[in-house]
């Protein structure tokens, strides 16, 4: 089998992007190519459509290539979860929760030989593997420990291309340094470089490029410029980096910034909305008069909930919905806008039951089987009938307690009961749907009602799902790597 890997000398270089390009880029030239990631450690996860968890940029560089996500293209998941553990992801389906020392001791025999197995079977169904690293090849205290990165590019033979961020400084010395810290048969393999997050002319770097490839004997193939463009991110960091503010918004919405936030890209649709301003808000800031506040997602819904309390932001919350505002949760975000939160087991890390916003009439409690689905239901509001898909990934199960004399007329926000509550003013909104923007109607409808408090004209709710938004951005984001990128030798 063909394949292609790509390594970064730190994380944040740029691997996923330069990745994802390549998939659509050899795709529209004809090219059954698949993505692979041996191990991810992400909090952003998808659900494919036979219930098994990957990680969501693979899920994105399957789309970039025209295939279906499987779970074989990221046969390792590993999701932090604030207390020193991570939970194991193998294969789509969660096999336990360990620290790092654990994890090597226990998961490492049984992780590559998911990543053979899963390797195995992508090489009967495509020509052409487009393999993405994790952090850097050359940390010389973990690589006897690396699933992901030189062991899988020489189990493959793949043709390898070192890409480096020249933003952040020092981009000559971390190729070389990294270079100089594989061994022999590992730096035999790396073929190409690309310069990553290139600003300025194009001239003033020639010197450097003669220098790195006399230096290294390994050609440059390619310089990237820095390129506004909001893609899917792996780590809650780059959260820090995105603009908060966007001339000629008409609507502000505010995201808590959770410690654990998860599956943040459920707000890429709102950020490509022309008129919405997106801000991340950490919960020590302050809350200020946003349209609407949301709760994201996050892997411990209980250690995050005692953040928000601890720090104020509970109560912030709180007085913004009494005085009228929209406050929307979703996933561990819905469950902290309920009554209570439990977990008996300790699943977590903390045993006990927990105080919640108390804005839905909601009680959750935290076991140990997840759900993890993909959905298809029908929306009662903001507008009804409107047709939704997403997916559910959560391990807490609730239940609707309304008060016998409810007055606050709580209904169900879709078809099945289960996935989402509203109440009567239609301003306290909780669901466990992830992916609910990428509903293109249901996300215009849901904008309107906000639009609607302002005063201002309701926007068009007849557009495409984000899905169409996205293959648009995959198309120009490969436009313009292709651009700047030579790949004949990688293909000959």
């Amino acid at each position: 089998m063909k394949a292609i890997m790509v390594v970064g000398t730190t994380s944040n270089a740029g691997k996923s992007l330069l990745t994802t390009a390549i998939c659509r880029i050899l795709s529209r030239r004809g090219w059954r190519v698949a993505p692979f990631k041996g191990q991810n450690m992400a909090l952003n996860a998808y659900v494919t459509a036979n219930g098994g968890e990957m990680g969501y940029a693979q899920a994105v560089q399957a789309w970039a290539a025209g295939v279906v996500p499987w779970v074989e293209m990221n046969p390792i998941l590993l999701k932090p979860q604030g207390d020193m553990t991570s939970q194991v992801i193998m294969k789509g389906k969660p096999v336990g929760k360990v620290t790092a020392a654990e994890y090597y001791e226990q998961y490492f025999d049984l992780g590559w030989r998911s990543i053979e197995e899963s390797l195995q079977h992508l090489k009967t169904e495509f020509d052409l593997l487009i393999c993405e690293g994790a952090g850097s090849p050359a940390e010389i205290n973990l690589k006897h420990r690396d699933l992901t990165n030189m062991r899988v590019a020489k189990y493959l033979n793949a043709s390898t291309i070192l890409v480096v961020d020249i933003d952040r400084g020092g981009a000559f010395a971390h190729i070389v340094g990294t270079l100089e810290l594989l061994e022999p048969d590992e730096r035999a393999l790396i073929k190409g470089i690309v310069i990553n997050k290139f600003r300025g002319q194009r001239s003033l770097l020639e010197s450097g490029i003669r220098w790195v490839e006399e230096r290294t004997g390994i050609p440059v193939i390619g310089v990237i410029p820095y390129l506004e463009i909001v893609f899917p991110s792996e780590d809650s960091l780059d959260l820090l980096e995105r603009k908060s503010h966007k001339q000629g918004s008409d609507l502000n919405i505010a995201v808590i910034r959770l410690p654990r936030i998860s599956n943040f890209t459920d707000f890429d649709p709102l950020e490509s909305e022309p008129s919405v301003s997106v801000k991340y808000l950490s919960p020590k800031q302050d809350l200020g008069h946003p349209d609407a506040v949301i709760i994201p997602g996050t892997k411990t819904t209980i250690a995050d909930l005692l953040i928000m309390q601890k720090s104020g932001m509970a109560e912030a919350i709180q007085h913004y919905a009494a005085s009228g505002g929209t406050v929307l949760g979703i996933c561990g975000g819905y469950q902290i806008l309920g009554q209570m939160i439990a977990d008996p087991e300790g699943i977590e890390g903390q045993a006990g039951r927990f105080q919640g916003l108390g804005l839905l009439p909601l009680k959750t409690v935290i076991t140990g089987q997840k759900i993890a689905r993909q959905r298809q239901v029908t929306s009662n509001f903001p507008q009804l009938g409107l047709p939704v898909t997403g997916f559910e990934i959560h391990q807490g199960r609730s239940r609707t307690e309304i008060p016998p004399n409810d007055n606050q007329g709580y209904q169900a926000l879709f078809d099945d009961p289960n996935l989402g509550l509203v109440d009567g003013c239609q301003s306290v909104w909780g669901t466990y749907l992830h992916g609910i923007f990428d509903n293109g109607p249901w996300r215009r409808a849901w904008l309107n009602r906000l639009r609607q408090q302002r005063g201002l004209k309701s926007l068009p709710t007849g557009v495409a799902n984000y899905r169409e938004q996205r293959e648009n951005l995959l198309d120009s984001l490969a436009n313009e790597v292709e651009r700047h990128l030579d790949l004949s030798t990688f293909l000959s």
